[in-house]
């Protein structure tokens, strides 16, 4: 009797990248991920605690920055010292470049996808579009915006570290849920949605 080979593990350093993001991300740089912690806590504190307002905070921050550099740039040229350390400011046509191709293909996809719900083609599709922007709308009731990236930060520090230690045992659970789910879906699509009439492509054409 052949025996089956284990899974292979996934890296998960090298599927977040295998950078220096995914070093902070899994905290083999704790003390990357402490500073973007503690920036992301300090700042939803003064948005949703305090009550600051954010066009006012990132306006006095702003004004702050430029009166110190001023000032900074006015006594280096009285007193002969060096003129603050700014880089230049500026973003490279390769960078525009790529976000853009990348841009262009988010774009394309969605709009694919809406052109394909738009005909009726693909009603497997609409519902699968429908239910998450539904789910969307009910965590948008929730939550608003501000925490819910808050939560998603807090998750991406905590899930990553959690699935790289306990991969095996998170992988099984899943295959289980996955296996279920996909028993649904074909009960589903064999009773209802398969029933459903469409009119072929030949039927729209002739329309």
């Amino acid at each position: 009797m052949v025996e089956s080979n284990p899974p292979r593990r996934l890296n998960v350093h090298q599927a977040l990248g295998g950078g220096s993001v995914a070093d902070v991300i899994l905290w083999k740089k704790w003390y990357g991920g402490v500073v973007v912690l503690m920036s992301t806590s300090a700042l939803w504190f003064l948005f949703e605690r305090a009550g600051y307002n954010l066009v006012s905070f990132v306006a006095n921050v702003l004004f702050l920055l430029v009166v110190i550099l001023f000032f900074w740039a006015k006594s280096a040229s009285l007193l002969n010292r060096p003129l603050p350390p700014i880089p230049d400011l500026e973003i490279s046509d390769e960078s525009v470049v790529k976000a853009a191709d990348a841009m262009q293909i988010w774009i394309n996809s969605a709009l694919s996808i809406a052109h394909d719900i738009a005909l009726g083609r693909n009603l497997k599709l609409f519902l699968k579009v429908a239910v998450g922007l539904w789910v969307i709308s009910y965590i948008g009731s929730l939550i608003n915006f501000l925490t819910l990236v808050y939560i998603g930060v807090i998750l991406s520090f905590s899930v990553p570290v959690v699935y790289d230690k306990f991969q095996d045992h998170i992988d099984e659970k899943l295959c289980v849920i996955h296996r279920i789910l996909q028993a649904q879906y074909r009960k589903i699509d064999d009773n209802i949605l398969k029933k459903i009439p469409f009119p072929s492509n030949k039927q729209k054409k002739i329309q």
